[in-house]
């Protein structure tokens, strides 16, 4: 059974994203100069010995409540897009104790660093060779498929010559596969439009709220939406581009991989913060992509750049790489998203084909589906893989058979998960849908989900049936009822999001890791902000 599925059959444990059974608190209100509440404002009490910070926000009436804190001393801070920051440091909490601390807020312009990246794409300059859609190649290369503008291209100020020398670095060590996805002259193409993005003769105003049409990109979200709860800790970015994902093993303890050049996988323990990094011991680019810890303690991961799988023994600190042969046909089967059963069976996406091997008999299976990105298990022993591609589809191995399951539209399905109920859903990136599978029927069906550029990218589902997914390009956390297809938008603390998958803990917290942030964390709804 797998970790979701173990969570759904002890509902006992949880009820919906649960909140940490820790009783010291620090509430408040949020006010403008003029003593008007100020709804949305984050509000951020970190722990500066742990780097754990917990995020929530102002309400309607301008008050906030951080719960459930343990006993430390926190520096709380103010940090909104458009309000300057505040800093108050020292806040000493006992445990079960209760501390207040109000904000008078005041305006500061916007920052380009600040935007969603669709809001990016529609106020940033144009050029004839550019126009910051989905096919365009400077989208297509860097916002696509590593990260976006706002960490690594608003926050400074390059020339042509330093912008060029930036592209390549992420063409050669950062991309995965072949190591280059741009073709010959676009890493010149992309520096121009960079220096004309940001360089020092950049035509852009010095805040977006000076561009035409800003107020229309800007997300408006509903008081009801003021009540969750952000617990993120601090992730070292030291040769990568940050943390992938976030999931629990078998003993609680956390696991991260580090994509990029980070080369390995690190384990995290919830209470205390608390990282501890497993390494490959070569330089090369290895794209640690997927991580998964399977029943027996070992830790599997693949290494995506490198075309292998990796198992790792946590107690030695020993890695073993394992290629895959072959296919019949000469090609090398790619290494995308991995999944250990519960048999001990490793089932890896990516490639030309679907991988199955088995670790104790080293027998390794494909089948033939191309283009796999999502992987799940579920509880009857099936496998299950998005095809990221046009229209799907959406396969099934199960007794060594594949299956396919076509979607009516084209939405180009990424990430997927198995309800209770064996049905399953996926999320449909590109197509700014979620579809749900029968699969004792094979019906599909799809729905379109509120915004711009709704773009789902991870997805799971909490212990009361609600389904969760981040919108890549709009940075907001989405909460989807299956019943009645409503779907409550959520504020989060950081542009970027960039949160490829979800996983649900054994206490029913909602796990990810943000690449582009370097923030891994959960989050659950907070009652009491209401």
């Amino acid at each position: 059974m797998t970790l979701l599925g173990k969570l759904l059959a002890s509902t006992s444990i949880c009820i919906g994203l649960a909140a940490p059974a820790m009783a010291a608190s620090i509430s408040g209100a949020v006010t403008d100069a003029t003593g008007k509440p100020v709804m949305g404002v984050f509000v951020t009490a970190e722990n500066p010995k742990t780097n754990i910070s917990v995020h929530v926000l102002s309400g309607a009436d301008g008050k906030y409540v951080i719960p459930n804190l343990g006993a430390a001393t926190y520096d709380l801070r103010i940090d909104a897009i458009g309000w300057k920051a505040i800093l108050k440091q020292g806040v000493a909490l006992g445990a079960e104790a209760a501390s207040t601390a109000d904000f008078t807020v005041q305006k500061r312009p916007v920052e380009w660093s600040e935007l969603s990246t669709w809001q990016g794409r529609q106020l940033l300059p144009k050029t004839e060779a550019h126009d910051l859609t989905h096919k365009d190649p400077f989208f297509s290369t860097c916002f696509q498929s590593c990260h976006s503008f706002q960490n690594r291209m608003a926050v400074g100020e390059r020339n042509y010559e330093g912008w060029l020398d930036r592209v390549r670095y992420m063409s050669e060590s950062l991309m995965v596969g072949d190591g280059r996805r741009l073709k010959e002259g676009e890493a010149e193409e992309v520096a121009k439009y960079l220096t004309v993005l940001f360089g020092p003769d950049s035509p852009k105003p010095a805040s977006p709220e000076q561009a035409p049409g800003f107020q229309a990109t800007v997300h408006q979200f509903k008081p009801q939406a003021m009540n969750i709860v952000y617990v993120e800790y601090d992730f070292p970015a030291e040769r990568g581009m940050g943390p992938w994902s976030a999931v629990e093993g078998p003993d609680g303890m956390i696991w991260i991989p580090y994509y990029g050049r980070g080369n390995g996988v690190t384990r995290l323990n919830p209470d205390t913060g608390e990282m501890t990094p497993f390494r490959l011991k070569f330089d090369q680019t290895a794209g640690v992509h997927s991580v998964w810890p399977a029943k027996d303690g070992s830790v599997w991961f693949v290494e995506t750049a490198m075309g292998k799988i990796a198992r790792l023994d946590p107690a030695t600190g020993e890695i073993t790489e394992f290629q895959s042969p072959r296919t019949s046909d000469g090609k090398r089967p790619g290494a995308h998203t991995i999944r250990v059963d519960d048999a001990g069976i490793v089932w890896v996406s990516g490639g030309p084909v679907i991988t199955q091997f088995n670790p104790k008999s080293g027998e390794w299976k494909h089948f033939p589906l191309a283009g796999t990105y999502g992987n799940e298990s579920a509880p009857d022993g099936s496998q299950w893989f998005t095809a990221f591609r046009d229209k799907g589809p959406i396969g099934r191995v199960k007794n060594d058979v594949l299956t396919t399951f076509q979607p009516p539209t084209n939405g180009k399905p990424q990430r997927l998960v198995i309800a209770k109920d064996g049905t399953v859903w996926f999320t449909e990136r590109q197509g700014n849908k979620l579809g749900h599978l029968d699969p004792v029927t094979g019906a599909i069906q799809e729905f379109p989900l509120p915004g711009p550029e709704a773009s789902p990218y991870a997805i799971n589902i909490d212990a009361k049936g609600m389904i969760w997914y981040p919108s890549h390009e709009m940075d907001t956390m989405n909460r989807f009822d299956p019943k009645t297809a409503e779907v409550t938008e959520y504020p989060y603390p950081h542009a970027e999001m960039a949160m490829r998958e979800f996983f649900v803990d054994s206490k029913g917290r909602m796990w990810y890791g943000g690449s582009t942030t370097n923030k891994v964390g959960y989050f659950y709804l907070n009652d009491a902000a209401k």
